[in-house]
């Protein structure tokens, strides 16, 4: 998990080396829709996704529900829409199924995958190869934070974004500075101690890093993490809030933060224990600003990754391997 996290910068940056040709086979006529479908760690790239593109286009999209066409044999109705399939290895048959019946639906088809050669990849119009290379941990790191980033190339395909040269040329020396400084992450581990389990939450664009890093600890680590929008956990969740279960409040500098900490210095006030993973001084997973919002999810989503290694490694679990998971989970 180590070795494949330390490899993000130089995939971030392969990626942002071929922006404009993926740039040029993503753009294509103004879509009727646009539908994005994944599983897993790819469906939280999939919300990251979904706000972006949302942002850009001014359209909504909608996250597939995969089930409808592999059980319950559901016809969609898909001229002219665009749809985006996202899976790591590209083998996972309910995507690949998913992606084939909207393109024989009307769709024009997307596929943002680590495996050219995958039955994902050739279903698809557009094959956006993350060129990742093979990821040695079962939980995905480098390749989450390359669909990450693809998915903020195919928004800026479809529409205007705030990011430009600039942000993509500073992108991999920015989680290079995450990765180099894991000292954070591991006195974030020595607090949480031996907590059973955890609640993160976040909004907007940084949405994805809450779901993400309670993934993470899930599955390296064993804590029962879930993850919230905090507008959602005020709606009743809230109140398993007691004091003894910590909160990690993910933000990045914008609209979304002021509602985040309102709700994290509430539940401090209470007693809940509290680790802030932010941009803004006085973190204790703090991560370098200096990207637009958006992108700053992706080392947001690094320094979570960290938080979850160090977890591990402290309870001396082995991270690469947890129990019961695989590296593909074959789905249908």
């Amino acid at each position: 998990m180590a070795a494949d996290m330390a490899a993000q910068p130089a995939v971030l940056a392969e990626l942002a080396g071929r922006r404009a040709e993926l740039l040029e086979a993503l753009r294509g006529p103004r879509p009727a829709g646009i539908v994005i479908v994944a599983r897993g760690s790819s469906d939280y790239a999939a919300v990251f996704g979904r706000y972006l593109v949302e942002a850009a286009t001014g359209m909504p999209v909608a996250l597939a529900a995969p089930s409808l066409i592999t059980l319950y044999g559901i016809e969609p109705r898909l001229d002219g829409w665009l749809a985006v399939a996202i899976s790591q290895s590209g083998r996972t048959p309910e995507i690949a199924t998913v992606l084939e019946r909207y393109a024989r639906a009307g769709a024009r088809t997307v596929a943002v995958t680590n495996d050219p050669e995958s039955p994902l990849a050739g279903a698809a119009a557009v094959d956006v190869w993350l060129g990742a290379g093979p990821e040695q941990a079962v939980p995905a790191t480098k390749t989450l934070t390359a669909q990450l980033a693809a998915a903020a190339l195919v928004a800026e395909a479809l529409g205007s974004v705030p990011w430009g040269d600039g942000d993509w040329a500073r992108l991999p020396a920015t989680v290079e500075e995450v990765l180099a400084e894991p000292h954070s992450a591991e006195r974030a581990a020595e607090a949480l101690a031996d907590a059973g389990e955890l609640v993160a939450v976040a909004r907007g664009f940084l949405m994805c890093v809450a779901l993400e890093a309670a993934l993470k600890l899930r599955e390296a680590t064993g804590i029962r993490a879930e993850g919230w929008s905090a507008a959602d956990f005020r709606h009743g969740p809230v109140t398993v809030a007691r004091g003894d279960l910590p909160l990690l409040a993910v933000t990045a500098t914008g609209p979304a933060a002021a509602d985040v900490e309102e709700l994290a210095g509430r539940l401090a006030g209470r007693g809940t224990p509290v680790l802030r993973l932010s941009d803004a001084p006085g973190a204790e997973l703090p991560y370098p600003g200096g990207l637009a919002e958006p992108l700053r999810a992706i080392p947001a989503t690094v320094r979570a990754q960290q938080l979850a290694l160090a977890v591990a490694l402290r309870r001396g679990i082995d991270p690469d391997q947890p129990p019961g998971l695989r590296k593909v989970t074959p789905t249908e």
